[in-house]
């Protein structure tokens, strides 16, 4: 420690914000300078090492922002990336079971849940991207959620089950941003929803 280093301003420690349950195992840090407090950004990668996906949706895209996947009157998005060499599917997000809302304020039928992903997601003929996913976590990180929990640490959710803490922390976010990259590294804004 240098002589004047006291006089160097003290950055504050960040809270790790936890990330979605079903995503555990399954992303890679992304080095970035705007990443913000509340926020969870990671980049996907499957078991086997692969960045390149395509992708899986039930949803609709937006009538003037082409590129952005949104839900239909019936249902909230549900969205796979699916590795090329094998087909495996990896949940990207479920508006029926993940985010604040689905767990907290809005419930949904058998039909809603079990709809199926089935269209295919290009942009510009380009059907294999790099898939950044970015979590706000307001609730987690203002401890909202730890006022819920019962003296086992369990919280009711909307549907009427209940949930440990640890799970309701990683999957009741906010806001949640995904964006695929192209081949020549442009960034795709496809996934934008506000959860809370």
């Amino acid at each position: 420690m240098g002589l004047f280093d006291f006089l160097k301003k003290k950055q504050p420690d960040r809270k790790d914000i936890p990330g979605p349950t079903y995503l555990k195992g399954l992303t890679e840090r992304v080095n970035a300078k705007d990443i913000l407090k509340h926020e969870w950004r990671r980049k996907l990668k499957s078991p086997s090492g692969q960045t390149k996906f395509g992708i899986k949706y039930y949803g609709k895209l937006h009538p003037e922002l082409k590129h952005l996947i949104m839900g239909t009157n019936s249902a909230p998005i549900l969205v796979y990336a699916v590795e090329p060499d094998n087909g495996q599917e990896i949940l990207i997000f479920d508006g029926c079971k993940y985010g604040y809302d689905a767990l907290f304020c809005d419930t949904y039928t058998e039909k809603q849940i079990n709809r199926l992903a089935n269209k295919t997601y290009t942009i510009e003929g380009e059907s294999s991207f790099g898939i950044i996913i970015s979590i706000y976590n307001g609730a987690y990180f203002d401890n909202e959620l730890s006022a819920l929990a019962d003296d086992d640490g369990f919280i009711e959710l909307a549907n009427g089950s209940k949930q440990n803490l640890d799970f309701v922390n990683c999957n009741a976010f906010d806001t949640l941003q995904v964006y695929a990259v192209n081949e020549k590294g442009e960034s795709f804004n496809i996934i934008s929803e506000e959860l809370a």
